[in-house]
């Protein structure tokens, strides 16, 4: 038996009927490529631009050379960051970034289950090569007042269906103490200062943080500041290992 409410057909158990025909009769169309498919991003564009999986370092995700004997790279084995290791998708220039830019300035909210889905083939790529992945999920948080003008987290919403495809819980570990600067707008030598002691454990979360191997999710990771502060952050109320799960990587630092 089938009701109509306001439009919409339901069973009698309540659940909608529309989404197993709408996409039949609203077919949508792939944001790289604009041709048209049900799929966010269509099978030619995923093929094309994200199985490839070039060799990276494995503290910081920059590439490195396919000889190369380090599993890290130069600069993390001079100065190594207060995380462990950092899960990628793909580098941030075309056409990652365009996921991204949609994402996060363009409200494309539908977009972050088809970044999180393409994190959770990375993190099993990664899984296969012996490497750990964690067992506690944490999104990057945003400044209340960023928070209030954008509406909305875009890490947050890449992790919580990441956190249901890998089966790894997601809590809320860190509380952002100040609205710091835009880490994008500012030079190499501020970032650091600009976000240092800007995160801390609230007493809530304590006992979650102590011990754990923690997933740290983001949508972008340039120079590491914000998410080497987190680590420093996390370990100093006792976390045990960090690991960054982002989906892209600016190749320059």
């Amino acid at each position: 038996m089938f009701v109509r409410l306001q439009g919409v057909t339901k069973s009698v158990t309540g659940s909608p009927l529309w989404p197993r025909w709408l996409p039949q009769l609203l077919p949508s169309s792939c944001v790289l490529c604009g041709q048209t498919d049900r799929n966010a991003v269509c099978e030619p564009c995923h093929e094309q631009h994200f199985t490839t999986r070039p060799r990276r370092c494995v503290q910081c995700a920059m590439p490195v050379p396919t000889t190369a004997k380090e599993i890290r790279c130069g600069d993390c084995l001079k100065n190594k960051p207060a995380f462990d290791a950092t899960i990628v998708v793909a580098d941030y220039a075309a056409p990652a970034d365009q996921l991204v830019l949609a994402l996060k300035f363009g409200a494309k909210l539908p977009l972050a289950p088809l970044m999180a889905g393409m994190l959770r083939d990375a993190a099993v790529h990664y899984a296969d090569r012996g490497l750990a992945l964690p067992t506690l999920l944490t999104a990057v948080p945003l400044g209340k007042s960023r928070l209030q003008e954008r509406g909305f987290n875009q890490s947050l919403e890449i992790a919580r269906p990441l956190s249901r495809q890998l089966n790894i819980p997601l809590e809320p570990l860190l509380v952002r103490l100040r609205d710091t600067l835009a880490q994008a707008t500012l030079p190499t030598e501020e970032r650091r200062r600009n976000i240092s002691r800007a995160f801390v454990v609230p007493t809530q979360a304590m006992n979650y943080v102590r011990g754990a191997h923690i997933g740290v999710i983001d949508d972008v990771i340039t120079t590491g500041e914000t998410l080497n502060e987190i680590a420093s952050t996390l370990k100093r109320f006792g976390a045990r290992r960090v690991t960054n799960i982002v989906f892209s990587r600016t190749i320059s630092k």
